[in-house]
């Protein structure tokens, strides 16, 4: 009697935890037919479809998917854990556009704000600023190969005033600044590092003005760990117009390596953050997506947002492995990190290349 008494307890209890795994997993068949796990995020799809085909260019991974991303990042570093710093993730940086792009940090971001201003405009479902801004990013970065599929939280109220200048970090910065202004925001330096696989799919326009959309690796339309690889060879020449604040040497032609990106690298304190995203795309994404989804909700109270992150595209894999550029090899790395075994990689046959700048720029 003992045992089928305990039979019944035990075929109760996992009817019960199967009921609360099917409603924790029960999704919602919108109108378009797609289908999600909260019904508030079914206004979005159509968003989605909208930007592809009015800020992307169909779900390419071009000059305004990389924007986007980056508009998203000036935007929500516009914060402090001790406050005076901004909102954070509240889409300031595109409604308070004539203050905030005034700010030396955030040149050439009058190109972004100025492309996506008539598409925030226009959406089938009106977003906040800050809605969209990161809608806009996750999209974006969406569209690249390799990366990761980013989180989207729902119900960000509009901004109320623009960020103060002086919260974006910048090229000439040391590292000791930088990492404090991360750390002022709430990230640690690990995170800080995550942070900069963006720049996997990044260029400059401003650094050098006379080479818009050079690219910091020579995969730029391919969330990999290619820009942690070539931030370590040894550099050679500059991309344009000589030597420019905020730029050092960079190993290939038509490429652009930052002073700030070459510094972290180096680093002591960062150094061996850096090195462990080569080659290790797993590693890379997943520490990427986490501190994107710390970042996108900064000063933000989550308790009151809802996770529309199942309508993101779920963006093509990488097919891997990274490589040397051609004529490249380990000889040519500047290991900052010797307690890592630097990983073994082949190189691209054929001559060195000469790294194209981004279309569109």
């Amino acid at each position: 009697m003992a045992f089928a008494r305990l039979s019944a307890i035990v075929a109760i209890a996992l009817g019960a935890s199967q009921l609360v795994n099917a409603a924790l997993t029960r999704r919602v068949t919108c109108s378009t037919g797609q289908t999600t796990t909260n019904a508030a995020c079914c206004a979005l799809f159509p968003v989605v479809d909208f930007l592809q085909a009015n800020l992307f260019d169909g779900g390419v991974c071009g000059e305004e998917a990389h924007s986007a991303l980056r508009l998203s990042f000036h935007d929500a570093i516009g914060f402090s854990i001790h406050g005076g710093k901004g909102g954070g993730a509240d889409g300031s940086i595109l409604i308070f556009n004539s203050t905030e792009l005034a700010f030396h940090a955030n040149g050439g971001i009058d190109d972004i704000t100025a492309r996506q201003f008539p598409v925030f405009q226009t959406l089938p479902t009106p977003l906040s600023a800050g809605d969209f801004v990161h809608l806009a990013a996750a999209v974006g970065t969406a569209n690249c190969p390799g990366a990761p599929r980013l989180q989207f939280m729902l119900g960000r109220p509009p901004p109320v005033a623009p960020a103060p200048d002086l919260t974006v970090p910048e090229p000439t910065d040391t590292v000791t600044s930088i990492l404090a202004r991360f750390a002022d925001a709430g990230f640690t330096p690990s995170e800080a590092v995550a942070l900069l696989a963006s720049h996997t799919i990044a260029a400059a326009d401003v650094v050098d003005p006379t080479i818009p959309g050079t690219p910091f690796d020579s995969t730029v339309g391919t969330f990999d760990s290619q820009v942690f690889l070539e931030v370590l060879l040894k550099g050679t020449s500059f991309p344009g117009n000589g030597s420019q604040a905020g730029e050092v040497l960079s190993p290939l032609a038509g490429e652009m390596r930052l002073q700030s990106d070459f510094r972290i690298s180096q680093d002591a304190r960062t150094a061996c953050l850096w090195q462990a995203n080569i080659n290790n795309e797993a590693h890379m994404t997943s520490a990427f997506k986490a501190a994107m989804a710390k970042l996108q909700v900064l000063g933000q109270n989550t308790r009151r947002l809802i996770d529309c992150s199942d309508v993101v595209p779920v963006p093509q894999s990488f097919a891997g492995p990274i490589k040397f550029p051609a004529s490249f090899s380990k000889k040519d790395v500047q290991i900052a990190c010797p307690e890592l075994p630097f990983p073994s990689l082949a190189t691209v046959a054929g001559p060195a290349p000469t790294v194209a700048p981004v279309p569109g720029s």
